[in-house]
């Protein structure tokens, strides 16, 4: 078994996570959050947002994921629903009012494992929104920016799950793609500093037994922050695996020892990217 780390500096080459599904020349994954009964298959790791929601009735949380790849943006909402509990019909009033899709079209009903939900289709049939409500969840899925034939929209929507299903990465505001301003908070690139972060101790990640079983191989890569202060934060995945392996990827960066880059002669923070290479070989 081969375990790689390899530290890489200037512009990401972004990749996509683990085949589970195809649509054309795009590769899918599929997606959830810890502790949630969903699975969602996406052309590229989503950005995930999680907030409290103040309620006259009842406080819930709603998690959206958010991604987008050759021209198709994909959001997904998924809402506590506590008693007293907010029926499907509510809730699809509550988030065309909220989200601006008062002008959606009913197209009818949709199944998936068992629960039935409500499908609309945008103004200009260039997407599809599907609504679930389950015992304690309630689902919003939308695809937007092609035909509502598109293969690109029918994956989206045909690997739709409100079960656990095996294989899903496991996404959290800690694990997650985004948008990164490396100018913000005075962490720099490497080219802008006099002496780069140097390591010291990089622990390397093992095999959990799930992927060893599934026979999983290929590469995480995380974008993290080497902080002036010798600790590694702001982790975010840029390509992950199943199986738990980004998960591990993640706890090893984490335990990195470096003496942090300097710039005029003081310690600063610098953005650096990790990968780490699975193989059984």
């Amino acid at each position: 078994m081969k375990k790689l780390i390899s530290l890489l500096v200037g512009t990401l080459i972004i990749g996509a996570p683990a085949v589970h599904a195809q649509s054309s020349d795009v590769s899918w994954s599929l997606y959830t959050i810890k502790g949630e009964q969903f699975s969602v298959a996406l052309p590229a790791l989503p950005a995930v947002q999680t907030t409290k929601e103040i309620r006259p009735e009842k406080d819930r949380k709603r998690h959206v994921l958010k991604t987008s790849a050759s021209g198709v943006v994909y959001i997904i909402h998924v809402v506590e629903n506590p008693k007293p509990r907010v029926s499907l019909e509510a809730f699809i009033q509550e988030q065309a009012r909220v989200n601006s899709l008062e002008k959606l079209t009913a197209e009818g009903d949709a199944t998936v494992d068992g629960v039935t939900g409500k499908v609309f289709i945008y103004p200009d049939r260039k997407g599809v929104v599907e609504f679930f409500a389950t015992e304690d969840r309630l689902y919003d899925f939308r695809a937007y920016g092609a035909p509502v034939d598109d293969a690109k929209i029918k994956t989206f929507f045909q690997y739709l799950a409100l079960k656990k299903r095996k294989g899903n990465i496991k996404v959290s505001e800690k694990v997650q793609a985004g948008s990164f301003d490396l100018e913000a908070d005075n962490t720099f690139k490497g080219k802008d500093v006099d002496t780069k972060a140097r390591l010291l101790k990089k622990p390397e990640p093992t095999y959990t037994e799930w992927a060893k079983s599934e026979q999983s191989e290929g590469t995480v890569i995380l974008k993290c922050v080497f902080a002036a202060d010798g600790t590694v934060t702001n982790i975010r995945v840029v390509q992950g695996l199943p199986y738990g392996l980004t998960e591990r990827a993640i706890d090893v960066a984490r335990k990195i020892k470096f003496v942090p880059a300097m710039k005029d002669g003081k310690p600063v923070s610098m953005w650096m990217t990790l990968e780490y290479n699975f193989s059984l070989n």
